[in-house]
C-alpha cells in the first residue's frame, strides 16, 4: 500500500516538474482556464464540457509525453545526432496535433456562440 501512496506522490511531482518548468505546459493551462472561463459563461452543455475536458487531458498528455521523451534523449544523447532530434522533432509533432485538434474542437463548440452575439 505504501508504494502505491508513493506512487501518486512521484505522478504529482511529474506533474509538477512540467508545469513548472516547461513555458508551452504554462501556455496550455492558461488556454484551459480561458476555454473554462468560457465554458462557464456560454453555459455549454455536458457533451461540450466532456469534450472540452477530453482535448485539455489529450494537450496536456502530449506535453508531458514530450517533455519526458526530450528528457530521456538529452541524458543519453547529449551530442547531436540525427536520430535524437528525430525523436524530439517526433515528440513534439505530437503535441502540435493533439494542440491543433482541441483548438478545432474548441472552435466547433464556441464559435457558433460567439457568432450569436456579434
Amino acid at each position: 500500500m505504501k508504494k502505491r501512496i508513493k506512487s501518486f506522490g512521484y505522478a504529482g511531482r511529474g506533474i509538477w516538474l512540467v508545469i513548472s518548468n516547461e513555458a508551452n505546459m504554462k501556455i496550455h493551462l492558461a488556454v484551459a482556464l480561458l476555454v473554462l472561463m468560457a465554458g462557464f459563461y456560454f453555459q455549454i452543455s455536458v457533451p461540450e464540457w466532456l469534450a472540452c475536458l477530453f482535448c485539455f487531458g489529450l494537450v496536456f498528455t502530449a506535453e508531458m509525453m514530450n517533455t519526458a521523451i526530450e528528457n530521456v534523449i538529452d541524458l543519453f544523447s547529449p551530442e547531436q545526432h540525427e536520430l535524437a532530434r528525430n525523436g524530439k522533432d517526433i515528440a513534439a509533432g505530437a503535441v502540435l496535433v493533439s494542440a491543433l485538434i482541441a483548438a478545432i474542437v474548441g472552435l466547433l463548440i464556441f464559435l457558433p456562440k460567439v457568432w450569436k452575439l456579434v
